[in-house]
């Protein structure tokens, strides 16, 4: 999927970088040090190209379908269907939702591609691409044309969304094994390391995965082009959120990328326009080792670490508060007597990276030909 021309800037900018770091060590003379916060705080004006970040209208996004490998057995007897996890989230069962509400993030559920017909709700996004995908170690998990299409249809969530802050995730069984499947490939990383879920994972456990997930590598061996590597192994709803992550970095807006899915999503993003990375922080939900590995790819680590074992999507809810907290120390703590400019007095124009909004015909052209 080769692209004609990116959109998306990179953040790097060396004189505001600078400013940013001087104003928190202005800070810390008087309130001392805040730690960890006070980087995350630079990257949040970074990515805003601003010495004062601001966040309106945070949305959560759970990106919801069912996938074809999972019927070779992968998910736990007794697990609950995609259908019955999209029940539990809708009607509040979940901490995820229930946090969601706390933090006054928006959570919208998206029919990405479950197997069964789902009754409307307020909170449901209807964009099926087909009704499932197939199993990967038997044929492409989808067409290349249902890629793009649920790529496009991610594209347009991104623009119908308000605020400038979107945390996503996916959801549904088989979700984890089909995006480790695409990180594997993209990214040369073993597909054990992306399995093991930690050290008290049964080995026969594990080597029923190995045995389901190299044969689905076998049957795609020559797939390299991300987007063919999307379709060969991935799902509907990483595909949509790849089409999400590059609308919203080409608007600027802070990605939150909670679990197994929302890194294969981002490593597509980022084989199609590499900036889109700098758009990202990471949570996570869980604490399967697979997912110490996957955030390794991109030489990061999740914003919190707090052992839990829950429906991806919940870190993001519990890390906002903290991203709240270090945009605040740039926008919400007073600078002396002087409210302060949101620009560097040393950036000139040519320094200030464009912020573009993504429409129609942009869009076109971070698609192939």
């Amino acid at each position: 999927m080769p692209v004609n021309r990116s959109l998306i800037s990179p953040t790097s900018n060396p004189v505001l970088e600078r400013a940013l770091q001087e104003k928190l060590a202005r800070r810390s003379e008087t309130s001392g040090s805040l730690g960890e916060l006070e980087p995350l705080a630079v990257r949040l004006g970074m990515l805003q190209n601003t010495l004062k970040p601001r966040f309106r209208d945070p949305q959560i996004a759970l990106f919801a379908a069912d996938h074809g490998i999972a019927v070779d057995g992968i998910a736990p007897l007794g697990a609950p269907t995609t259908s019955d996890l999209i029940a539990s989230l809708l009607s509040g069962r979940l901490p995820v939702s229930v946090f969601a509400g706390i933090q006054s993030m928006e959570l919208t559920v998206v029919d990405a591609g479950v197997a069964d017909s789902l009754p409307t709700h307020p909170r449901l996004m209807a964009r099926k691409i087909a009704h499932g995908s197939r199993n990967a170690r038997v044929s492409p998990a989808m067409t290349v044309d249902q890629a793009h299409a649920a790529i496009r249809a991610g594209m347009e969530i991104a623009d119908a969304l308000p605020g400038n802050v979107i945390a996503c995730a996916g959801v549904g069984v088989g979700s984890a094994e089909s995006a480790a499947l695409v990180l594997s490939r993209l990214t040369n990383a073993p597909i054990r390391d992306l399995m093991v879920s930690g050290p008290e994972m049964k080995q026969d456990d594990l080597a029923r995965l190995l045995v389901i997930t190299q044969g689905a590598q076998g049957r795609h061996r020559e797939v390299s082009d991300p987007v063919e590597v999307l379709a060969a192994f991935g799902g509907f709803d990483t595909a949509m959120m790849v089409g999400l992550m590059l609308v919203s970095a080409s608007k600027r807006h802070l990605i939150i990328a909670d679990g197994m899915a929302a890194c294969a999503a981002l490593m597509v993003a980022s084989r199609i326009a590499e900036p889109a990375t700098d758009y990202a922080l990471f949570t996570r939900s869980h604490s399967h080792q697979g997912l110490d590995h996957a955030l390794a790819l991109f030489q990061a680590s999740a914003l919190l670490e707090l052992g839990m074992e829950s429906t991806d999507g919940t870190g993001a809810t519990l890390a906002w508060p903290l991203i709240r907290a270090a945009a605040a120390l740039l926008t919400e703590v007073a600078d002396g007597e002087d409210p302060g400019p949101s620009q560097p007095s040393e950036m000139s124009s040519e320094h200030v990276s464009p912020n573009v909004a993504a429409t129609s015909g942009a869009q076109t052209d971070k698609r192939t030909a």
